[in-house]
């Protein structure tokens, strides 16, 4: 079975605040080979990571153990709480590229959630897999992400661009125009470890969700409970009224996520019209807002992303995923593959030394969804 990774060019951060957002699957992914284990153990091995994974389907620890099999534990005890499970499974995964910024832990999730299931003779529908895989990380790992990871690896078709509303899930999978120029994503990983749990992720999410809370306070909005606000409650003439009245910080993510909102819209007119190089535009606009607005990355991914605004044949690059260490993607033209790749590498490593033999690159063409 096959869980591809994702990029997604427009609508960075804003998923957790019920934003739309743009997205794709790529060719790259966690692969699991499996089988059926009929007493019930789960037992894993990553080729990616050191510890074999084992443990009972019906008897699931309730606290994380903070490793990495953290995410199949939280698969199975959401499946288990569904559906009767009495099958375990055998299984290796190995994921192609390095781990960061592409939604690794999500695809590990969705493939061993599929492969769990289907030795159990039970049938998930798609949003059943987005929820219950989004559950896994929500509620037992304990990272706050939106829906974004989970519905590019899932609902994602070849050479079509995901368009999806977070608030309500409605979603459209719009085909690439027949004139659109042809492009490749490339990915380039900055050659540093990476932990959500442990980065400044889910303190972002709570600053968006005090600037929504403060917002709706100061003018006079109906609001509720505090962990149930969300950006996408506040009209934006209401932050136009009242954003300076909010602290500094929580004014500049409120600011990040109503111009990501206009930029996901521009850049649904700029693919419908093939239009890739303003569609491109947009995409380094979002990695800078990124940067000034949402402050997140370090040195080394501000450092990729600078490079890449000035490499010739990208259309258009930014932090992928949370981008407090990972990688960042960007649209390029194939023909220019290799140079674009080479001046990258080059030119990063004049400025980190040290992260020689650890920083990568590769280029990938666009994918279906989840697949067995």
């Amino acid at each position: 079975m096959f869980c591809p990774y994702r990029v997604s060019p427009l609508g960075a951060h804003i998923d957790h605040q019920l934003g739309i957002v743009n997205g794709f699957a790529i060719d790259k992914g966690i692969h699991i080979a499996y089988g059926t284990k009929h007493n019930g153990v789960v037992e894993l091995q990553s080729l990616n990571f050191p510890k074999r994974a084992q443990f009972h389907v019906l008897s699931i620890p309730d606290n994380k153990a903070g490793d990495w099999a953290d995410y199949l534990r939280g698969a199975a005890k959401k499946l288990g709480e569904k559906y009767p499970l009495r099958h375990g499974i055998s299984a290796v995964i190995e994921g192609s590229l390095p781990i960061g910024g592409l939604s690794s832990s999500a695809a590990v999730t969705i493939a061993f959630l599929c492969a769990l299931a289907r030795v159990n003779s039970v049938v998930l529908d798609e949003w059943e897999i987005i929820l219950m895989a989004k559950a896994a990380e929500n509620e037992y790992v304990g990272v706050n992400c939106g829906k974004l990871d989970q519905c590019c690896e899932v609902l994602s078709k070849k050479d079509h661009l995901l368009y999806l509303d977070c608030q309500d899930d409605l979603y459209d999978l719009i085909p690439k125009p027949d004139n659109m120029r042809p492009f490749k994503i490339a990915v380039f990983f900055s050659g540093l470890d990476r932990t959500l749990v442990n980065s400044a992720y889910n303190l972002r999410q709570d600053e968006c969700k005090a600037a929504a809370y403060s917002l709706m306070a100061f003018s006079g909005m109906e609001y509720g409970k505090f962990k149930e606000s969300r950006l996408r409650y506040v009209p934006k003439p209401v932050f136009e009224e009242y954003k300076e009245k909010i602290p500094l910080p929580f004014r500049k993510r409120a600011n990040h996520y109503f111009s990501e909102m206009e930029r996901v819209k521009k850049g649904l007119e700029c693919w419908n019209n093939a239009d890739l190089e303003n569609y491109g535009k947009l995409i380094f606009e979002s990695g800078r807002s990124s940067i000034e607005n949402y402050e997140c990355g370090c040195d080394e991914l501000i450092s990729l992303y600078n490079i890449m605004c000035e490499t010739d044949g990208i259309f258009g690059g930014r932090f992928s995923g949370a981008g407090f260490k990972g990688c960042c993607m960007a649209l390029i033209d194939p023909e220019k593959s290799e140079e674009i790749q080479k001046r990258i590498e080059s030119e990063y490593l004049k400025l980190y030394p040290s992260l020689e033999g650890k920083y990568s690159s590769c280029v990938c063409d666009l994918s279906n969804g989840v697949m067995s």
